[in-house]
């Protein structure tokens, strides 16, 4: 059900949602340009743009557009905006404050293998402590430590999506934890979660799709959470394996068999998690194929050696190395391209994206074997990502972050906690998708009865000044309104006329900007 039909009893009727034009459409001529020479622009095309259109790409960009965005693209251009994006710097600091915070979290000091086997530690004396007493203050100690990681990752997330120029960075960011996804709550995953982001997906996000794939298989977090730590010649685990397959790659129609993924169990047996820092008990035999690096093993006494037959080709047994020659024929599959491009499109663009758009992206990923920045330079230049015809329903996440950065551009967050807590209200909560499928990216799991009521009451929340967000944990001090002129200035003129009708009787910001989130317009980029 759509949101125009669920509204807060003080949004007025003039406010149905409009009537959407559901045509497909084609690329347009500077989206073939880019496919044509999608290995690397020689120069970045020129679009032409109105304030609309302007508005509609950087909501789509990015998590929401802000004033200071705008502005850099009708300065910059589109195009070198765009390629601006496509070139990040993961490494880039944020604005001063924001990044002294990040600085200051426990994630950010030392080494995951350093604070796993500490937290680990507490575990072990959980069971092992003299007294009642010391077990459970040791079991208290190691849920404290994974309860503060998963919190600081939360809250250094949110703060890079709210405050980063890099949006597009930080959009892709979410986007591959949730298409490589992983949950908090298995064993010891919340502390290897600040760990996973940084080193296994977002200096690959725009980069190459099989040096991300290669990542995430070596990555304690993902192989904890989907048992690959489990999987071993005399006793195999297809978890992963499966997921490897249907999830990550080729999809569920991607034309594999089950006998393809038991062939990939058994590529995959050894490749597991190692805590201790003490090393591994290796056979003499094995002991040039061991692998550590970190919290990651491979252990080749726990490999099958032997061939394997996998989607028709012969995977002669060698240990570790087998895993890449398996990636690199996953990433060379048409199906491949055509399950992570099409959902690329279904998350910027549509629920349902222009079949030409998603095989035009298709052909880049195949032609550049994996390069995402080429995959996505077909959508971002199409008539499509700029068009005002055709809006996408906002999920929480975005619909949160849109609001804040819309409404409150320039105060910094001061408390992350009760947006945290607003995103699993939402049923978006971070790192709480306990499936391997991710969260959905179509309206029909966000747009309820249930769930538009809950939108409408932290609207209210976020249009009387958000001040939970805007001040220290534990104070009541007032937080004053931000000025919302400019706001109303750049966004008045593109809503429904019946939204401006409505916006144009109310008599205080607080009112104009409840309203405002809660109107039709604003559910959709």
């Amino acid at each position: 059900m759509s949101a125009s039909t669920h509204r807060p009893e003080t949004v007025p009727a003039a406010l149905a949602a409009p009537r959407l034009r559901r045509r497909t459409l084609l690329l347009s001529a500077t989206a073939g340009a880019a496919l044509a020479a999608c290995g690397g622009l020689p120069s970045a095309p020129d679009i032409p743009m109105d304030a609309a259109q302007r508005l509609r790409a950087a909501d789509r960009i990015g998590w929401g557009a802000t004033q200071a965005q705008l502005a850099e693209i009708e300065r910059m251009g589109w195009g070198p905006y765009v390629e601006r994006q496509l070139k990040p710097d993961v490494k880039a600091a944020m604005p001063g404050p924001v990044q002294a915070r990040i600085d200051a979290m426990g994630i950010t000091q030392g080494d995951v293998a350093a604070r796993v086997w500490a937290a680990e530690s507490f575990r072990r004396n959980g069971d092992k402590g003299a007294t009642e007493d010391e077990r459970a203050a040791a079991r208290k100690a190691y849920q404290e430590a994974q309860g503060l990681a998963a919190r600081e990752t939360g809250e250094r997330q949110l703060l890079r999506e709210l405050y980063a120029q890099q949006q597009l960075l930080e959009q892709m960011s979410w986007f591959w934890f949730n298409h490589f996804n992983v949950h908090q709550g298995k064993r010891d995953i919340r502390l290897m979660l600040s760990d996973y982001q940084d080193r296994a997906l977002r200096p690959h996000a725009l980069g190459s799709f099989r040096a991300m794939l290669g990542a995430v298989a070596r990555h304690p977090a993902m192989l904890r959470y989907l048992d690959n730590d489990q999987n071993a010649v005399r006793g195999l685990n297809e978890n992963y394996a499966r997921e490897l397959l249907e999830l990550h790659t080729m999809g569920v129609d991607g034309g594999y068999t089950q006998r393809d993924v038991q062939e990939l169990a058994r590529v995959l047996t050894g490749f597991g998690v190692r805590v201790d820092p003490d090393p591994a008990k290796v056979a003499p035999r094995f002991e040039a194929l061991y692998q550590r690096d970190g919290l990651f093993e491979f252990h080749p006494g726990r490999h099958d050696f032997g061939d394997k037959q996998l989607l028709g080709r012969t995977i002669k047994g060698s240990g570790a190395k087998e895993l890449d020659e398996v990636l690199d024929l996953l990433v060379a599959q048409p199906a491949t391209a055509r399950f992570v491009c099409r959902k690329l499109a279904v998350f910027f663009l549509s629920d349902q994206p222009p079949p030409e758009l998603v095989d035009a992206m298709a052909s880049a990923f195949l032609k550049t074997r994996g390069d995402i920045a080429a995959t996505m330079r077909p959508m971002l230049y199409s008539a499509a990502f700029t068009s005002t015809d055709a809006p996408k329903f906002k999920d929480p996440h975005r619909y949160l972050l849109s609001s804040l950065r819309a409404g409150f551009e320039q105060r910094e967050l001061v408390n992350a906690q009760p947006l945290q807590n607003w995103l699993r209200r939402l049923g978006q909560g971070l790192f709480d998708k306990q499936t391997p499928d991710g969260y959905p990216l179509t309206a029909d799991a966000w747009n309820s009865p249930g769930q538009m009521t809950l939108r409408f009451e932290v609207a209210r929340q976020i249009g009387t000044g958000a001040a939970a967000l805007y001040r220290p944990e534990g104070t009541n001090g007032p937080v004053p309104m931000p000025d919302l002129q400019p706001l109303r200035a750049r966004v008045e003129p593109t809503l429904a006329p019946s939204t401006r009708g409505a916006l144009a009787q109310t008599t205080s910001p607080q009112q104009w900007l409840t309203l405002w989130l809660s109107s039709p317009d604003f559910m959709y980029r």
